[in-house]
């Protein structure tokens, strides 16, 4: 049996390493030192052990996808030695009902037990990627109140 990276290194370990340097972190000293991370794997972007995709053995991360679909990428345990070959993608096309696409992540990462402690940020993410791709409405004009609303309807008759 081969051996995966947990038989070789903890992964709270390995968080303890890069927790303070790695290629995804984003440090902002004018926010008061708030940290974020760019990794894709991240559903909520902070900088935390909970949510960092390339520490965890289990990771999942919500990005969009052509024609306002949503593509959810999830890490294979048993392929930890493997990068090309860890990761998994689902899409789901923007044609599907908002709901169902929200039930199908839901049931990906909770009830198959891979990471029930990310459900709720990985609908909520599922519903910010939608909410971006939706066309704004536009915004209606004005309607004069008040004395310049006298004024407009006095000059209209």
């Amino acid at each position: 049996m081969a051996p995966t990276t947990s038989n070789l290194v903890s992964a709270d370990l390995v968080w303890e390493i890069v927790r303070s340097n790695n290629a995804f972190l984003v440090k902002r000293k004018e926010s008061g030192g708030i940290q974020f991370s760019r990794d894709p794997l991240n559903l909520t972007n902070k900088h935390t052990r909970k949510y960092a995709g390339f520490v965890n053995d289990k990771a999942i991360g919500v990005q969009p996808a052509e024609k306002n679909g949503v593509k959810v990428i999830s890490k294979k345990e048993s392929a930890a030695q493997k990068p090309a070959k860890s990761s998994i993608e689902v899409t789901h096309n923007g044609g599907q009902s908002t709901r169902k696409i929200y039930k199908a992540v839901a049931n990906q990462t909770a009830k198959s037990g891979y990471r029930p402690d990310l459900r709720e940020a990985a609908v909520a993410r599922v519903s910010a990627v939608r909410k971006s791709q939706k066309e704004p409405k536009p915004t209606p004009e004005k309607k004069p109140r008040g004395a310049k609303a006298k004024k407009a309807a006095a000059t209209e008759s």
